[in-house]
């Protein structure tokens, strides 16, 4: 037999291990681990990254051998799960989901719930005595396979959810009944026809195939190609396929999901750092859809459950020896973990994890150097607001001192201040920056998601009227060093069209239109009306003192500054540079006091004129130069 012919396309999870990225995703690898550790996952299996290159190679054609392989994991999966694929009484429910070997988190796809038709919809109802439960699962699964697999606008869906609510006099998804959630179905499966010209397909087999295909193709859509050219990641890697057993965070007030961190992935704090919500699905939490409770909640909540999550935690960080970002999901009672992986974190974060993890000797001081990069270095230096008195809140505008007006707060998830104009369209704002690169743009939605990380790299700061600290905005402005602000409605702003026109809306009435100026400090989560001054250089935090003592003990290169006066020289030294190695000076002519002399010596009518202008420079010069050396 060839070597093709032999080939394991499909493996089971638990046949894998964490080494095992390149072939099984990070998701597939580390599910693959946690299942040889004994951490409650859900049982599936991982279609490997071979699959993805082997269909691009071929004309979008996969290898005659998957197809068995998959039946048979299908099959084994079924006996684990003590459940039937497309079984009306007892039906096996699955997620099918992407997993490359570097995360990139929130640019592909994944479908949930799959494996429900009108039959089986049924069936869940029964079996789980709870009607509604099934048919918000039946209509969560319609207008994901429609978005995901067949391009159906998820406005589409979302309007019609709204319109739901607003009929029943409901506030919230969760409190829709029933009768509603079946209507609901029905008008579902309309949308998917008209945008389709297809009947939604009623065999779960042909559901999965549809949703495997739509996730390897998903890594070559716009977004992920976007972020892998930001990153440097390679485009020749393909994506695993993940399909695991449902669990059911929405079955009711025992039930909920969540995402945590082992470490704080904003400044890097020692803690338990996350968020929980009861009673409903993971992509709630992560779209952003509902703004989601802090992880304490869950403390008090179910306090057995979340010891058992802390200790599974403090396992996973130990043995994957760094900050993990865990899924994970409570059905009736019972703790499931989704997935884990090495979570995303602020430059800041990083410094104080890498060091942090060294002290406590869980890495080597090596590692932990090896694991900052020069940009986190640079996101620690990350801008604030320039207070005239921090408590009160006023800064100095042309020699006035003035009161900050806030407009709103929310969750501080990306650190740093930033100051720009509003744009609440990410295509405008990429368009916008590539025709003025040194226009700050803060880009304002409703919510983010994957589809608007071009527009996320276009802009200086992110704000969200909804979701968390571990939404897609959150996540993903901590990853590329943008100061964001999540989850601000509590403060009451919103996004409002008036006589057509897009606005943000404070709770007190005001508005602000696109292209006015506004303010986000990511530090707290304050949002102003205007332009405030922004300081370029924050304090130095300890840990990053450290971490470059040790960069300097094995450092065979010794760095000196490019530097034009001595403030920028002392700059140099906190960061642990050795001397200057270019000194300019005609920048030290820049200044506001000094361009007037310059330019009064050029236009200078006599030559003793002249001599007077440049020995005013010479003194300003000589005090530089003496700053310098």
């Amino acid at each position: 037999m060839t070597e093709q012919e032999t080939a394991k396309y499909v493996m089971f999870f638990g046949e894998g291990s964490k080494d095992m990225k390149e072939l099984l995703g990070g998701k597939g690898a580390n599910l693959s681990e946690m299942t040889r550790l004994g951490v409650p996952v859900p049982p599936g299996f991982t279609i490997t990254t071979e699959v993805c290159r082997y269909y691009y190679a071929h004309g979008e054609k996969y290898p005659e051998e998957l197809r068995t392989q998959v039946q048979q994991a299908l099959e084994r999966l079924e006996k684990k799960a003590g459940r039937k694929f497309g079984d009306p009484n007892a039906p096996l429910l699955v997620s099918v989901r992407s997993g490359a070997k570097i995360s990139m988190p929130g640019m592909m796809d994944t479908i949930l719930n799959l494996g429900l038709n009108d039959e089986c919809v049924e069936g869940l109802a029964t079996e789980t005595s709870d009607e509604r439960f099934a048919w918000d699962s039946y209509r969560r699964f319609i207008q994901m396979f429609g978005n995901v697999v067949m391009n159906v606008s998820m406005e589409r869906f979302h309007n019609k959810l709204e319109e739901k609510k607003k009929q029943l006099n409901v506030e919230y998804d969760y409190e829709i009944s029933a009768e509603g959630l079946k209507e609901l179905v029905r008008e579902y499966k309309e949308i998917y026809k008209n945008e389709t010209g297809e009947e939604f397909p009623k065999e779960p087999i042909q559901q999965l195939w549809m949703a495997i295909e739509a996730v390897i193709k998903s890594w070559n859509n716009k977004r992920a190609i976007d972020y892998r050219n930001f990153h440097g990641i390679p485009h020749d890697l393909g994506t695993a396929v993940n399909v695991q057993m449902m669990v059911f965070g929405n079955m009711g007030d025992d039930s909920g999901t969540g995402v945590c961190f082992t470490r704080n992935p904003s400044n890097g704090n020692k803690e338990l750092y996350g968020e929980f919500l009861p009673n409903a699905q993971g992509e709630d939490v992560v779209a952003g859809i509902r703004t989601p409770f802090p992880i304490s909640r869950l403390h008090e909540m179910f306090p057995g459950i979340y010891e058992e999550l802390l200790e599974i935690a403090t396992k996973l960080e130990q043995h994957f020896r760094d900050m993990q970002d865990i899924d994970f999901t409570i059905m009736k009672g019972k703790l499931y973990i989704l997935q884990t992986r090495n979570g995303k974190r602020t430059g800041l974060a990083a410094v104080k994890i890498g060091h942090d993890m060294a002290i406590e000797e869980l890495i080597t001081k090596n590692e932990a150097l090896l694991r900052i990069t020069p940009q986190d270095v640079e996101f620690c230096m990350f801008p604030r607001v320039s207070w005239e008195n921090p408590k009160r809140k006023t800064y100095v505008e042309n020699g006035e001192v003035k009161v900050a007006p806030p407009i709103g707060k929310g969750l501080p998830a990306g650190p740093g201040a930033a100051t720009g104009i509003i744009v609440f369209d990410s295509d405008k704002a990429e368009k916008m920056k590539k025709e003025k690169p040194d226009l700050p743009i803060v880009l304002v939605r409703d919510e983010t998601s994957p589809e608007d990380f071009h527009g996320m790299v276009a802009s200086t700061a992110i704000l969200t009227i909804r979701g968390g600290i571990t939404s897609h905005a959150a996540i993903v402005s901590r990853q590329i060093g943008r100061t964001c602000v999540v989850g601000s409605e509590a403060s009451g702003l919103r996004i409002r069209k008036i006589n057509g026109e897009s606005y943000l809306v404070g709770k007190n009435g005001e508005k602000l239109k696109e292209g006015e100026w506004i303010t986000v400090d990511g530090f707290d989560g304050t949002i102003y009306i205007g332009k405030l001054p922004i300081a370029s250089i924050a304090e130095m935090p300890p840990e990053l003192n450290d971490v470059l003592d040790w960069a300097d003990e094995v450092a065979r290169l010794k760095v000196r500054t490019n530097a034009d006066k001595p403030d920028d020289t002392a700059i140099a030294f906190q960061f642990k540079a050795v001397g200057t190695g270019l000194a300019r000076t005609e920048h030290q002519f820049f200044e506001k006091e000094r361009l007037p002399i310059v330019q009064d010596m050029i236009l200078a009518e006599t030559e003793e004129e002249r001599e007077q202008y440049l020995s005013k420079l010479l003194e300003f010069q000589r005090t530089d130069f003496e700053g310098l050396f």
